[in-house]
């Protein structure tokens, strides 16, 4: 056995390589030092079936370091999942399975996209609350319908990020014990040694969150490894990290340099690792047929697995029907009937709202029918109003509760809730102030890439933060946020906007995002403003222009409708139509077909849009015979309603516009 193990080591190592260098670019080092560690975990421990890649109760595995895409796609395909030779041939190719970096939704078996370090190490701590609160929540005395580990290859410039930091504390307070991570501890970095910057002791900053760690000293002893697996599993308290100590392009001619790290070998150093582990110099892609089918033999275990738990789901079903019934619906991501019945409607006479506090109250009403939203903040709840009412904190002692406390912590947060949504059974929010968005940005960025179903709820939207000053009022994180491609940005301008924007967030396929209001605004009247019908289309006529078209089109969203419907009755009354437009979404107005975006904004007529935030954008929707109010500079400390005003966010103002530009 032990030569068959290292003939499907150097397998791995060599299509690794061979990946590389028919594309002339890849991360060669990695697969070459990690094969073994990689080997021993998918062929003696990773529960997961290649035939049916989205079997629910598998093991996750992330290559956290996605640079070294070569190893995963060579396990995936020496495994037995859907990518063919060709496709590892055509590594980095345009149209290919084989990205530069594992994407999700790419390539069968590709649990999460990764690249940017540090990403992955979070994402998983997310499945692994998802896993622990769903076992929790619907396993049964005899019927562990949910039991599986979350695995992750990271890297020493994985553990040199910030964010890896913030989800190993978070995952160790929390107890997360299915966790297990190996180290590929290599030391040797894009520019070198990691003594250049990383002389930390890992393992000593890892006991300190809670972890329990371990060192394997030779990355190439199978035994070892597998010893140090076989003890992480069995540590069901903690998380766990296996320090493995490796060599950068084992077997090369480059090995241990940085060389070695983010560039092919070149085509005398590739021949000659090839002869350094028995290959045919010259032959690229060779596979022996004795390691192929051992490697396959992950298709017999897997198809053994998923039945086995098929049949427990079945006795499941009769022992625990609506459970069951409920489990099922979960994983298939299916809303319950009648979900939204207990939504509020708000009226006037309630008085002003917050968006910020609508939003609580939505939530909460979601909440009692949809079990599987759960989420929590970034250490600012009880600002963002966002604690489910009847529901516990998440934690070791209590595994059900829907409550996370993520702490100051907002990357990996949104990190975390990536994992959670792809884990699947569960519909994760996660929430800060919007200043704070910067923060979790490289995280959202990934959650639109992948289209996960998240919600972000950002309050404190606006300048009218006030007396926290610039720091914490936000002005180009709305704008920035809607250039990334694929992310949802709401901004609702009162309480029944805010209900819509939450129905539109749960039933939304990928990421969305809530930019909600500190200070309280008037609620529109549902029996006077089409709100219900309109939101939907991420912009709509909220009051026509009276007696014919409309001279001019005035624009906004959130806080700032208020005062163009301020506005516009002011114009009317001096005799000029004027129409108002609540506009809580670019991306779904994008999305309409262009009679109803012309009928909206009609061409030829001015326009005003007005938003306390960067201009910028806006004008594809105002075009150059329109004007925009904005700003382009920093806010100020002083009362909110104040610093609006000094900053030109009044009806005045918006009045002044407005007949400056019919005058043109």
């Amino acid at each position: 056995m032990q030569r068959l193990d290292q003939l499907c080591v150097n397998t791995i190592r060599c299509l690794a390589v061979d990946e590389v260098e028919q594309a002339k670019s890849g991360h060669p080092g990695l697969p070459l030092g990690a094969a073994p560690m990689a080997y021993v975990l998918w062929n003696r421990f990773l529960r997961h079936n290649p035939a049916d890649p989205a079997w629910f109760n598998r093991d996750r595995f992330i290559l956290s370091a996605g640079h070294g895409s070569a190893l995963l796609y060579a396990l995936l395909h020496l495994t037995g999942y859907d990518l063919s030779l060709e496709e590892l041939k055509r590594f980095r190719q345009w149209g290919s399975k084989t990205p530069g970096h594992p994407e999700h939704g790419h390539t069968p078996g590709v649990e999460t996209t990764t690249g940017p370090l540090g990403q992955g190490f979070a994402t998983g701590v997310g499945m692994a609350i998802a896993e622990a609160h769903l076992a929790a929540r619907f396993n049964r005395p005899g019927f562990d319908v949910v039991d599986h580990h979350t695995y992750a290859l990271v890297s020493d410039g994985d553990l040199m990020e910030g964010i890896s930091s913030e989800a190993a504390s978070l995952a160790g307070h929390l107890a997360l014990g299915k966790l297990v991570y190996l180290y590929d501890n290599n030391h040797i970095s894009i520019e070198g040694s990691t003594e250049l910057a990383f002389t930390e002791d890992v393992g000593a900053r890892f006991l300190a969150y809670g972890w329990h760690v371990q060192r394997v000293e030779d990355g190439n002893d199978l035994e070892a490894i597998a010893a140090a697996v076989t003890a992480a599993r069995a540590e069901t308290s903690r998380p766990s990290l296996i320090l493995v100590h490796t060599h950068i392009g084992f077997g090369s001619p480059k090995q241990d340099s940085a060389s070695a790290h983010g560039e092919p070998l070149g085509p005398e150093a590739a021949k000659a690792t090839r002869t350094a582990f028995g290959w045919p110099p010259e032959e690229l892609f060779h596979v022996p047929e004795e390691a192929e089918a051992h490697l396959r033999l992950a298709r017999v275990r897997g198809a053994r697995l998923e039945s086995g738990w098929s049949t427990l789901l079945r006795g499941y079903r009769k022992a625990h029907p609506e459970l069951a019934a409920q489990f099922e619906e979960a994983v298939a991501g299916r809303l319950p009937e009648r979900w939204e019945m207990e939504v509020p409607v708000f009226r006037p006479k309630d008085g002003p709202v917050a968006t910020r506090n609508a939003s609580g109250k939505v939530l909460n009403a979601l909440a009692k029918r949809v079990p599987t939203l759960m989420g929590g903040s970034a250490d600012l709840a009880p600002s963002t109003k966002t604690l489910i009412g009847e529901s516990t904190a998440f934690s070791p002692a209590d595994r059900a509760g829907r409550n996370l406390h993520f702490g100051v912590r907002e990357n990996a947060m949104a990190a975390a809730l990536n994992g959670m949504a792809l884990h699947g059974g569960l519909i994760p929010y996660g929430a800060s102030f919007l200043i704070f968005s910067d923060y979790a940005r490289p995280s959202i960025r990934i959650s639109a890439l992948m289209q996960a179903h998240v919600i972000y709820v950002f309050t404190h939207d606006s300048i009218s933060v006030g007396e926290d000053g610039p720091t914490h009022e936000p002005v180009e994180q709305l704008t920035s946020l809607r250039l990334i491609p694929g992310l949802l940005v709401l901004r609702p301008a009162d309480a029944n906007e805010t209900a819509a924007a939450w129905r539109a967030a749960l039933t939304w396929k990928g990421p969305v995002l809530l930019a909600l209001t500190r200070q309280n605004l008037p609620v529109l009247d549902p029996d006077v403003y089409p709100v219900g019908q309109g939101f939907s289309h991420g912009a709509y006529v909220l009051e026509e222009a009276p007696g014919g078209e409309p001279e001019i089109v005035l624009v906004a969203s959130g806080s700032e409708v208020h005062l163009i419907l301020e506005a516009k009755q002011r114009l009317q009354a001096e005799g000029i139509r004027a129409r108002a437009v609540s506009m809580p979404s670019w991306e779904l107005f994008d999305a309409q077909p262009e009679e109803y975006r012309r009928a909206v904004l009609p061409p030829g007529v001015p326009k005003l849009a007005v938003e306390a935030g960067s201009p910028r954008g806006w004008r594809d929707y105002v075009g150059i015979e329109g004007d925009v109010i904005g700003l382009d500079r920093f806010g100020a400390s002083a009362p909110g309603s104040l610093v609006m005003e000094k900053l030109g966010f009044t009806a005045d103002n918006v009045l002044a516009h407005g007949r400056a530009l019919l005058k043109r």
